[in-house]
């Protein structure tokens, strides 16, 4: 059975839990209320799953310094156990957004060669596994508004505050 490993990290705008098999992060998400369990229930039954503050420290050393508003080139092995091809798509695009800049729904849907799909865009960010790292928060509404975010509206509108994006 395979071992996951986890921490949080605290953050003012809400606790981050980052977690993953050794070496790899798997999963970056906000607690904004939600428990451990909860965040690491993606890993279903087929893992074993144990607290460890040391588990990845230079992507916490990384986190700390982006959440201080430094610009971070990341250095991390992400292992994505679950999504769909469409999805890992979608992940893969966000990615691509830059450092302090934005992006649509449609524009990414159109990216991907799918202009219609606007919405399964924005249900895939809302599945993104790791946040922040895979950037999901730099992708707004149409006319620049600022849409929907798994961490909630305030943890978005931070984030990209950090990036010297206002909304």
């Amino acid at each position: 059975m395979k071992e996951i490993l986890y921490t949080i990290i605290p953050w003012a705008s809400g606790d981050i839990l980052i977690a993953g098999p050794e070496g790899a992060l798997s999963r970056l998400g906000f607690m904004r209320g939600r428990s451990e369990a909860e965040l690491l229930l993606p890993f279903g039954g087929q893992c074993t799953v144990r607290k460890a503050p040391g588990f990845l420290p230079e992507v916490q050393e990384q986190l700390r310094r982006y959440l201080a508003g430094e610009r971070v080139e990341w250095r991390v092995k992400i292992e994505l156990p679950y999504g769909t091809a469409f999805q890992r798509s979608v992940w893969q695009e966000l990615q691509r957004i830059p450092w302090g800049q934005t992006s649509t729904y449609g524009e990414l849907a159109a990216r991907l060669g799918k202009p219609q799909a606007m919405r399964a865009v924005g249900g895939a960010n809302g599945a993104n596994p790791v946040a922040i790292i895979i950037p999901c928060h730099r992708v707004v509404a149409a006319h620049g508004r600022l849409g929907g975010y798994s961490g909630g509206l305030e943890v978005k509108r931070a984030l990209l505050h950090l990036e010297g994006i206002a909304l």
